[in-house]
């Protein structure tokens, strides 16, 4: 192979490579819902919704798409109640990869097109589900099936989501499967409570059961 045909191959490869990071860039930019890569590393105790909040933006600011407003999926229980589905905005949300998970509110908490495939993290990768190791399919949500808060009573939210420690949270199931009765081991948003040898909302605790401490983020603009 001649050196000038060797240089246009390297040349035209290299501008294919830009091009893809490129797309790849803008894609992210334009993503409005993730999973989070990681969790803030105290279990349950997020710092509030406030807290999870700010997690979510960081996150979603360090793979280029901080120019949006980023809200946590996460209801609260008691006084002042919050449910999760009133807190992300009317949508539609599409991941890092481009692809629309769902085109409103009610598709959301109805057909959506959110599982293993779809439901990417903030850099575009795809998560630990049931059957890897380690298994990260374990949301937190604190959330019923239609995005509302539990009543005030039995704890679904380790203390509104500032108890690391004792308690329990409502969790989803991203991947669509599990071991809960159906159809709960499908559900993306409201499988099963936490629990664990720790009290429930410790970070060891959310991992004995598959998670992370991962959360659900949504642009609201």
């Amino acid at each position: 192979m001649k050196n000038a045909t060797k240089v246009c191959i390297a040349a035209t490869l290299a501008v294919a490579g830009i091009a893809a990071v490129g797309t790849a860039q803008a894609q992210q930019a334009n993503m409005s819902f993730i999973i989070t890569s990681t969790g803030p590393g105290k279990g349950a105790d997020l710092g509030g919704l406030d807290g999870a909040d700010k997690h979510c933006q960081s996150l979603a600011a360090a793979a280029g798409a901080g120019g949006k407003t980023w809200h946590a999926y996460l209801s609260t229980q008691g006084p002042g109640a919050v449910n999760a589905r009133d807190r992300i905005g009317k949508g539609p949300w599409m991941n890092a990869k481009g692809v629309v998970v769902a085109k409103d509110v009610a598709d959301l908490h109805g057909d959506n097109n959110l599982n293993k495939q779809t439901a990417l993290n903030e850099k575009g990768g795809v998560v630990n589900g049931r059957g890897d190791t380690p298994n990260m399919h374990d949301i937190l949500t604190g959330s019923r099936p239609d995005g509302t808060a539990f009543p005030a009573g039995e704890d679904r939210t380790c203390g509104n989501w500032t108890r690391g420690t004792v308690g329990s949270a409502m969790l989803g199931h991203f991947d669509r499967t599990g071991t809960s009765p159906p159809p709960a081991d499908k559900s993306w948003n409201s499988s099963h409570p936490s629990q664990g040898p720790g009290g429930g909302c410790t970070q060891d605790d959310l991992k004995s059961t598959g998670g992370a401490g991962l959360l659900y983020c949504f642009a609201v603009n």
